[in-house]
């Protein structure tokens, strides 16, 4: 069992808790994730590791309410527990010395993109933070990307704040302006990883994007996770979850990520009508 010892409501339905994970903690580097089960009887959900602190033995995850197990999870209060919790899992993020690195988060994507920002400083990088939202009551980690990067640039599609806009509209600006830029590390939305790849690969610009398909036991063992990465079958879990964006089939992920989409609709009608029921 693994303790929730603080909790916070960063946007609509999208929240922070900090676990008590102290082995995780020592292990965790950025762009690892976690997979935890809410009880004994639910499904297994991987989640990106959006922060750490192993003196206190604690890992912080970010997540949206999007079907039954988001939306059980987010009705645990701070003491309450969760029962299992594995990780570190995946590769890490390669972090070293590139020079100057642009780091795209789209919505929930600023989470698992922000230990990204903070360990490629850490290496003398200049580090450009781009962040994008739906409008600015979804915006989540605005000030803690800010401070960790060299620069920030914040995008809303409906214009209520920062430049009115998507993150591959500045990204295109910046290129246009003649910035040279030596890598972009984009994570968020597919239909955003993929029109970032398409304005970097008309560039040469290496790309790397963290994906998020269907995955269930998180060791490689059951296939759910595949993806096809340069006409070759990967495993999230094991082989990734970050992958040259370039190579990465993305109309391939997308149809995967629907497949079950009438049983998640089922499964959430069901809670919702228990919850009511409840109530």
């Amino acid at each position: 069992m693994v303790t929730i010892l603080e909790k916070k409501e960063l946007a609509p339905k999208c929240w922070q808790f900090v676990l008590q994970a102290p082995l995780i903690a020592r292990k965790a580097k950025a762009g690892q994730f976690v997979v935890l089960r809410v009880d004994e009887s639910g499904e297994r959900i991987p989640l990106t590791i959006a922060n750490k602190n192993p003196e206190a033995g604690t890992i912080t995850i970010v997540f949206q309410e999007v079907g039954q197990t988001t939306a059980k999870l987010a009705k645990l209060e701070e003491g309450g527990q969760i029962s299992n919790l594995l990780g570190p899992l995946g590769h890490p993020t390669e972090i070293k010395h590139y020079g100057t690195v642009v780091c795209i988060g789209g919505g929930i994507g600023a989470a698992p993109i922000y230990p990204i920002i903070s360990a490629m400083r850490e290496q003398d990088n200049q580090v450009i933070a781009i962040i994008g939202a739906r409008s600015r009551n979804f915006l989540i980690m605005e000030k803690e990307i800010r401070e960790k990067s060299s620069q920030m640039i914040v995008t809303t599609d409906d214009g209520s704040y920062g430049h009115h806009g998507f993150v591959t509209d500045e990204l295109k600006r910046m290129i246009e302006l003649g910035m040279h830029i030596d890598l972009v590390v984009a994570i968020g939305p597919v239909v955003m990883m993929q029109a970032v790849c398409g304005v970097t690969k008309k560039y040469g610009i290496k790309t790397l994007v963290s994906l998020n398909p269907i995955m269930v036991d998180a060791t490689g063992m059951c296939g759910a996770c595949r993806v096809s990465v340069g006409g070759q079958t990967k495993f999230t879990c094991v082989d990734g979850p970050e992958f040259d964006g370039h190579e990465v089939d993305f109309d391939l992920l997308r149809r995967r990520q629907a497949m079950y989409q009438p049983e998640e609709k089922q499964a959430n009608e069901a809670y919702r009508q228990k919850c009511e029921r409840c109530k």
